[in-house]
């Protein structure tokens, strides 16, 4: 299952483990976005598509359910769907509404595809789960305060949780990439860190690049490798850590 599949890094991760021949769950509210990344993967792979808020407690148990009568279980969850929230705002500026919205989508759909799903892995002894954070969750960043507090809470349910189910044979883990180069990166982030910044969005691009070590900015595949990585049993022995996929930049 993989949530907030149409959009962002969503088809890239969808088309990577359906290239490896996985039987793919794909959740999102957007529908046409849904079944348009169905009609590019290609009708020889098996893709179900589900309408799911995973704000909503009721979706996602709906959706997990739905998975299981079509496919009998659900063996990996990726949690890709987030969202940006406030950007260049600063912890003053930031709204109590800007800020709770972000909080609920970030670290609650993951809690709640997390609770509708690990009842099915637990009865079989066997599941990965793999959140998708950020590197502001490991490392502060100004005017974006409200994601990165998001993040951060992420990796607290992501590290308890591998707590309490590795005696299940369940491995929960979180990917952490950094700039994600793609439609969101280029229409809403860069834009709104420009307009703060007083700078234009390819001044603001190559400064994030010139931070990283590797001096590039990561791509929606190079996360979706990562995630493939966790959900196989190549990681078996590892579970409750956070993987960044960021050039290097939050190891510097």
């Amino acid at each position: 299952m993989i949530t907030g599949a149409g959009k962002g890094m969503g088809p890239a991760i969808s088309q990577a483990f359906s290239s490896e021949g996985a039987k793919i769950v794909i959740l999102g509210r957007d529908m046409t976005a849904l079944e348009t990344l169905k009609e590019e993967i290609g009708p020889k792979a098996s893709v179900t598509v589900i309408r799911c808020d995973v704000t909503s407690a009721s979706d996602c148990e709906a959706a997990v359910s739905q998975a299981e009568t079509a496919h009998g279980r659900v063996d990996v969850l990726v949690n890709v769907a987030g969202g940006t929230g406030p950007v260049g705002d600063t912890a003053w500026e930031t709204t109590p509404e800007g800020f709770d919205e972000i909080i609920k989508l970030n670290m609650g759909g993951c809690f709640l595809m997390m609770k509708a799903v690990l009842p099915g892995m637990i009865a079989r002894r066997y599941g990965k789960i793999v959140n998708v954070g950020g590197t502001f969750g490991m490392h502060g960043r100004a005017g974006r305060m409200a994601y990165s507090a998001s993040k951060w809470g992420l990796r607290g349910i992501t590290k308890s949780t591998a707590i309490e189910v590795g005696p299940y044979n369940i491995n929960v883990n979180i990917v952490a990439p950094g700039m994600v180069d793609g439609p969101r990166f280029r229409t809403k982030v860069m834009p709104g860190m420009a307009e703060a910044a007083g700078r234009s969005e390819e001044e603001i691009i190559a400064e994030h690049a010139a931070e990283y070590a590797l001096r590039r900015i990561s791509s929606a595949q190079d996360v979706a490798n990562a995630c493939l990585f966790l959900a196989s049993d190549v990681s078996r022995q590892i579970t409750g850590i956070d993987l960044p996929v960021d050039g290097g930049w939050a190891a510097l």
